[in-house]
């Protein structure tokens, strides 16, 4: 998706939840000067390091991951595959002794986790934005490969491929390194989360509240842009 297109989007967003444009700028730049500092990927970099396949597994922290985790472990030669796990996703695969190789986060997962899967090899997308700010500065550093996004103007060594969730956001990803085919694991739009996408949840799982079922409105519909739009084949277990 081209910013231009993107920024409608990003505007309807801006005005619905309340975010603040200048926040996010803000944050953006904070992100780029520390991944100056530190070091980070380039979008080539990354398509170098997965090129071993153009087959993706896209993992969601939906109620159905498990389910879907254990669906595949026995239908499908992962290792065929480049696994992306969305955020909180990242818990269950580690709980499966599954290795992602690509964490895409806005640092609300469990960082422990995601902290673990980068010791096995993860590639950590970091996504800044107007309310992580305190994530962003203290994250990244522990990470060793990372690469910078940000929902606002692109700026120095951060990209924008489109997306606002975590799970739709890796999707636009995987489009931009260039999958032919990418299936969808544990991605539920519905009005129940889990555990896995909401840590500090007292239970499983639970209902989601009314600004979470709106970001699960905003992922599906900007999922079936992708599905529409773009030249891949999207499976999506849940269908």
């Amino acid at each position: 998706m081209e910013f231009g297109e993107w920024s409608i989007y990003y505007k309807e967003i801006l005005d619905d939840f309340g975010f603040s444009r200048e926040d996010d700028e803000k944050c953006a730049q904070v992100f780029d000067e520390i991944l100056s500092q530190e070091g980070c990927l380039t979008l080539e970099d990354l398509s170098k390091i997965v090129g071993f396949s153009d087959k993706f597994i896209l993992f969601g922290a939906g109620p159905s991951l498990k389910q879907h985790i254990q669906q595949l472990k026995e239908s499908h030669d992962l290792k065929e595959y480049v696994l992306v796990a969305a955020d909180g996703a990242t818990t269950a695969l580690i709980e499966e002794r599954i290795a992602p190789d690509i964490v895409v986060t806005d640092l609300d997962g469990n960082l422990d986790d995601i902290l673990i899967a980068d010791l096995r090899g993860a590639n950590i997308v970091v996504h800044a934005h107007g309310d992580n700010m305190d994530k962003i500065v203290k994250i990244p550093s522990f990470f060793t490969n990372v690469l910078g996004t940000t929902q606002a103007q692109p700026v120095g060594n951060l990209y924008n491929f489109g997306g606002f969730t975590d799970g739709d956001r890796a999707l636009f990803l995987t489009v931009a390194l260039g999958a032919s085919e990418v299936t969808l694991a544990g991605m539920d739009f519905g009005d129940i989360v889990t555990k896995y996408s909401r840590p500090n949840m007292p239970d499983i799982v639970g209902p989601a509240d009314e600004i979470k079922r709106k970001k699960l409105q905003y992922a599906e519909k900007l999922t079936n842009w992708v599905i529409e739009n773009e030249n891949v084949r999207i499976i999506n277990l849940k269908e």
